[in-house]
């Protein structure tokens, strides 16, 4: 990409924070709607447990309460097959692709309860927030070589080979899709296996998103979850 890219790696030191006092179910046995369970809490050590056993967190519809969900099928990104345009390439050329500079910043634009399906509620930021700052959520922000503002961005968890895109974000043009391909080209890089969207929409699937049912995703999520490599390290 002719992005320019600028501090590509975390400052944070990633720490395995204490373990959580919740146990889940296995994902196998989600209802029809891909819901797990409901409860528990959003302490660091859960919702690390949740991701490594196939699972994420999010409210089970506006204002209820938390779900912890493992979709079937499940939307991932190949490595090896993200579609870029040549005018997304074009786009590529009025950013700067920055890591971790501004996590607030990016999870504040996601969660606007202006956006439609807006789910992100302020005890996901308070905890997303909490894992940043050890060091396994990270933000890819996309900043206007024109004006120097923030035009777009995503954020996720990242655990060895597997990196679970949360949500993301545009105020320019091709700015969310610009932070997808620099994300894809970081964990190449460093060994990932995974990258996780959750549910595969028109949006995603223009770029190459697919979908993979549930026995393969945790197949592949063991695995990757175990690579010894931090691409944000």
């Amino acid at each position: 990409m002719a992005a320019r890219a600028a501090a590509s790696r975390s400052s944070a030191v990633r720490v395995e924070p204490p373990a959580s006092q919740w146990d889940f179910p296995p994902a196998e046995t989600a209802d029809e709607q891909g819901v797990v369970g409901i409860g528990a809490d959003l302490e660091p050590g859960t919702v690390l447990r949740a991701y490594r056993s196939g699972m994420f967190p999010m409210p089970v519809f506006t204002g209820g309460p938390m779900g912890w969900w493992s979709p079937d099928p499940r939307g991932t990104i190949p490595l090896d097959g993200l579609r870029v345009t040549r005018s997304l390439r074009q786009s590529a050329k009025r950013y700067e692709v920055r890591v971790d500079t501004a996590f607030e910043s990016v999870i504040d634009a996601c969660r606007d309860p202006s956006r439609e399906g807006a789910w992100i509620t302020p005890e996901i930021k308070e905890a997303y927030g909490r894992l940043h700052a050890i060091g396994w959520v990270h933000s890819v922000e996309c900043w206007s070589l024109e004006t120097g503002e923030l035009s777009g961005g995503l954020y996720g968890v990242s655990i060895g080979g597997f990196f679970a895109g949360e949500s993301m974000f545009h105020r320019g043009r091709d700015a969310s899709k610009v932070a997808l391909v620099h994300l894809v080209e970081l964990l190449a890089s460093s060994s990932g296996q995974l990258l996780d969207v959750q549910w595969t929409t028109p949006h995603l699937r223009s770029m190459g998103a697919v979908d993979m049912s549930r026995y393969e995703y945790l197949d592949r999520l063991a695995s990757a979850t175990l690579v010894d490599t931090d691409p944000f390290g």
